[in-house]
Formats: structure tokens, sequence, C-alpha cells
């Protein structure tokens, strides 16, 4: 008796062991499910919800995948209802990566404008010396090219024997003004009007030396000692840079021939190469400063009058700047910095790394709900800073990812791939499935009606979306298609029914309206066959409402008459008919 009381205790003892354990158990189990998440009690069709799984997977009817339903009576939303790229990202991951959002607000602020520019000669301060006549270079002096030179410095002689009858004429004229100068007083009249004569006379001997290529300082020496020179000085016009030398002792030149060209560059242009809008804040008579880089110059240029010349080289507007250039600093051709303040208006923009520019298309991510970025293709504008201006795709208040784009961007073209869409992607307006537009094309699931085209994931979202009012007007599915006249909608179909039933015209199969009390023959009872999508077509009802009148009602007609048959319709598409 006590050993029985004893095995009793310890199986008691054992039951309430085992059953604490049960319980302390089920309170782990769902503490931890609580803290993870909630408990999904099963899974089910987003198009049908009476279609239920223990675990998840692909709805047979349409291809979306299973949404679950959880424990408090939610059922979760899938991230098909998303665009494509679309990725989920757990808080510690994004910890991980790095990433880091902003919002997006409309700002005004000011940047500093730095463009490029590259130091030119003023043409209005370029001189060109070219032969007048064909001779040979007697003697060069110690310029080159590069060289700074003095006005009325000599540059180099030459000979030429057109200048001697030109030169003995001056003399000549000279030495009969010095014999009547030098003549009674007698005859002081006389001598006014010689004299005015020779002044006539000298002026036309000095403009064609002039014009020959001998300066005024030789020509004015001429003059003074009364001696004719042989070899021509080449003097130069001004002060100023030497830009071209093409002489040496002994060659011969022709006329037109190129010797020199010099510059003055105590004050220069400044060309700066503007992209797109950039040109629009270089108004004529602004100022800006411009720097030498590597040396620390500054210095302040005007904006030029003359219009911004376009470079088909660098695609670029040239716009003038001008400046003196005391010193000679700057030198042809060498490049400065041009900078200028600009005050922005009030603007929508972003983070300069927040964009991912393709060279297609600029993207963004935008944060949706927590861990959530949806991938937005946008549109920019000016960039200042690190700042770039978003002129469409975004809205004030949304928060984007600023900071691991990279990181982000990756994950999401691999989403896309995954989910086998290429190209652009629409939304079903039946599932809210988003499906690529080509392999819906591609498939004949799509409809065009009023100037929009509709793509459906598979056949069936197709119909459903026909059964539930949409009206397309135009062609649609495969080239080549034969239009179906159906009651209910007036489209062409991509070699798919869309819940027309076929309403044959001739005798023996729906010719005549079956008497009251009589069942109506089916297609099958008159051995009609059916090829192509009939057995979805049978699934489908008839059309109702005005279309379907003249099937309602018939008159009662009289005894021994026969009822008047319906007027023919056509066959419906993709079905093939042979009859007995």
């Amino acid at each position: 008796m006590n050993r029985r009381l004893v095995i009793l205790v310890i199986l008691l003892l054992m039951g309430v062991s085992f059953l604490a354990g049960a319980w302390i158990s089920y309170r782990s189990s769902g503490t931890a499910s609580t803290a993870a998440g909630r408990k999904i009690l099963h899974y089910v069709d987003p198009m049908h919800p009476s279609y239920t799984s223990d675990k998840p997977g692909i709805a047979p009817d349409c291809g979306m995948p299973l949404e679950p339903v959880y424990a408090d009576g939610t059922v979760g939303k899938s991230d098909t209802a998303l665009p494509p790229g679309t990725v989920r990202v757990s808080p510690e991951k994004l910890q991980i990566i790095g990433v880091k959002l902003a919002t997006v607000e409309k700002s005004a602020g000011s940047q500093l404008l730095r463009l490029p520019g590259r130091v030119a000669v003023d043409e209005m301060r370029t001189y060109v010396i070219n032969a007048t006549i064909d001779g040979w270079i007697t003697s060069v002096g110690s310029n080159t090219t590069g060289s700074f030179v003095r006005k009325n410095e000599v540059l180099a002689t030459f000979y030429s024997s057109e200048f001697l009858s030109a030169g003995q004429a001056l003399l000549y004229a000279l030495t009969s003004m010095d014999r009547v100068q030098g003549g009674s007083p007698a005859a002081n009249q006389q001598q006014k009007d010689q004299m005015q004569q020779f002044n006539l006379s000298l002026k036309q001997y000095r403009d064609s030396l002039r014009n020959l290529g001998m300066g005024d300082r030789q020509i004015a020496e001429m003059i003074k000692t009364r001696k004719y020179t042989e070899n021509i000085d080449i003097d130069s016009p001004a002060n100023g840079l030497v830009l071209v030398r093409n002489v040496s002792p002994g060659q011969r030149f022709e006329r037109g021939k190129e010797l020199y060209r010099i510059a003055d560059i105590s004050r220069i242009w400044i060309l700066v190469d503007t992209y797109g809008a950039e040109v629009d804040q270089m108004k004529p008579g602004r100022l800006v400063t411009v720097s030498l880089p590597g040396r620390n110059r500054t210095f302040t240029a005007r904006v030029s009058k003359v219009p911004p010349l376009f470079d088909a080289a660098s695609r670029t507007l040239k716009v003038r700047l001008e400046l003196d250039n005391p010193g000679y600093i700057l030198r042809p051709d060498m490049f400065v910095d041009v900078e200028l303040p600009v005050s922005l208006p009030e603007m929508l923009a972003v983070p300069s790394e927040a964009v991912l520019d393709s060279g297609l298309k600029k993207t963004v991510f935008v944060e949706k709900s927590a861990g959530l970025f949806e991938p937005r293709e946008v549109e920019t504008g000016r960039s200042f800073g690190n700042r770039v201006e978003i002129v469409s795709g975004l809205k004030p208040g949304e928060r984007i990812v600023v900071s691991g784009t990279f990181l982000i961007d990756s994950e999401s073209r691999m989403k896309t791939a995954a989910s086998g869409i290429t190209g652009p992607a629409s939304l079903d307006p039946s599932c809210g499935m988003y499906v690529d537009e080509a392999k819906a094309r591609a498939a004949g699931n799509f409809l065009e009606s009023g100037g929009t085209t509709y793509y459906f994931c598979s056949d069936t979202c197709k119909r459903d979306f026909l059964k539930k009012g949409g009206k397309p007007s135009s062609t649609t599915g495969s080239p080549g298609a034969k239009p179906t006249a159906a009651p209910m909608h007036d489209m062409h179909g991509a070699g798919h029914d869309h819940g027309a039933m076929e309403m044959p015209a001739n005798k023996g199969s729906m010719g005549t309206m079956p008497a009251a009390g009589k069942k109506a023959k089916s297609p099958a009872d008159e051995g009609m066959t059916h090829t192509g999508s009939m057995q979805e077509s049978m699934q489908m009802p008839m059309p109702m409402g005005k279309e379907a009148a003249p099937m309602q009602s018939m008159p009662a007609m009289p005894a021994g008459k026969p009822a008047p048959q319906p007027p023919p319709m056509p066959p419906m598409q993709g079905a093939e008919h042979s009859h007995d």
C-alpha cells in the first residue's frame, strides 16, 4: 500500500513538473516570438483569400507571393506592390554599412562659382609687321620670340632697291628747297610760292617712303642729315611682347610676308569656359576675381560687353573678361581661376552624394518606412558646392539616403534582377503587382484604352480587370490578331478571350430560342469542337446590361409560330468551330 502511494506521488510530481515545464516553455516562446515579431498563422493568396497555405510560396492563379496572416488578425503587405528595386534593410545592417538619412527641404543660399580661364592678348593691342616690298634682311637685333621691346626700338634692317628712287626724290626736293631759301630777298612772293610747292612735294615723298616701309624716325633723320640710307630699319610700333619673329640675317622676303607680331600685354583678355547655365551669371560689366594658381596674386576683371562665343571643340561658351596686367605677370595662354559669388533663390536641393548618376538617369533612394527604401528617378538642375538642385522627382519632407547610397543601390540592383524585371515597369491595375512592360507586351498581357496602356502579370489578371469594368478601345496583343466583337468590350485580343461568350448564329447551335420548359443544347451537344482558351471562356459570365438586352426577354409568341431568331453574333476570338 505504501509502495503504491509512493509510486502515485512520484507520478503526480512528474506530471506537475511536466506541466510546469510546458507552461514555462510556452511563456518563453511567446515572449521570444513577441520580441522577434508577430506570429504567423498561415499564408493567403492576395487575390483570392480563400486559398491558404501553411508555408510561404507563390499563388497559383496570379503568380504573386502569398501574404502572411498574423495572430493579431492583420495581413502583412507584400513588397511586390512597391516599385522594382525597393529594398528592406534591418536597423542592424543600416548601422553597420553607415547609412545616413536626410530630409528634403527647400533652401536658399549662395555659392562661389569657380571657372577655368585662359589669358589671351587684346586684339586691339596686337601689331603685325608685314613686308610691303621685296627685299633682304641685312641685320637682326637681339630680340627673340618672347622678348619685351619698346616703342621705336630697331628690330631688324633690310635692303630694297625700290627705296632708291623715292629717297633720291626726297633729297632732290630738299636741295631745291634749300636753294630757294638762300636766294635774294627781292623775290619774296615768288619764294613763298615755291616753298609752298616744295612742302607739298616733301609730304608726297615722305608718304611714299612711309608706304614702302620706312619709319618716321628714319625719314626725319634723312631730312635732317640730307643723306640717303640704304638699310631700312624695322621699328617696333609699341611697347610689348614679341609673339612672332620670322627674320634671320641674309633672308630674302617677299611682299606681304609677316615679319614680326608684337602685342601690348599691359591690358589683356581672359577667356572663361562656362558650362550650361553658368553663363547666366556672367553679366556684362560685372566684376569678378581672377587668381593665378600657385601664386598668391589676385586681379579684378570686368565682364566684356561682347556676347560669349561658342567653342565647338570644348562645347563651352567662352566669356571675355578685360583686366589690367601690371608688371606683365599674366602672359598669353596662361591658365587662371575665375571666381564670383552667386546668390541662389529658394530651391529644392539635396547633397550631391545622394544622387546616383548612371549617365542615362539619376536616382535617389527614398525612405518609405523604417528600413524600406525605394529607388526613384529624379531630374537635377544646378550644382552648387556639395549640393544639387532637384527639379522633379522629390517633394519637401521626404527622407532620402545621403550616405551608403552605393551599398543600397547594389542591393536594389540584385533584387531587381531576381524579380525578373529588366526594363521599365508598370503597376498591374488588377493585382497591384509591378510587371516588366516588355515581357508583358511579348506575352500579350496588356491593353490600350484612351491613350493609356495597361500591363498585367498574367492573363487571369487581365480578365479580372475586364470583369471589373475595364473598357479598352484600341488594339492590343500580338500583331495580326483578329478583332473580337464582344458584346462587353470592343477590343482586339492577344490570342485570349476576355469574358466574351461565343454566340454562334448558324442554325443548329443557337439559331432559335428554346421553348419554355426545354433545355437549350450546348455546343458540345451539337458536336462543336473548340480550341484555344475555350475552357477559360466558359468560366466567364455572360454579358449583362444594355449589351445583353436582346437576350434578356422575348415577347410571347402564338402557338404554332416559330420564335424569331436573334441577330447573329460574331464568333469569339481564339476559338475555332466545326459543326456536324
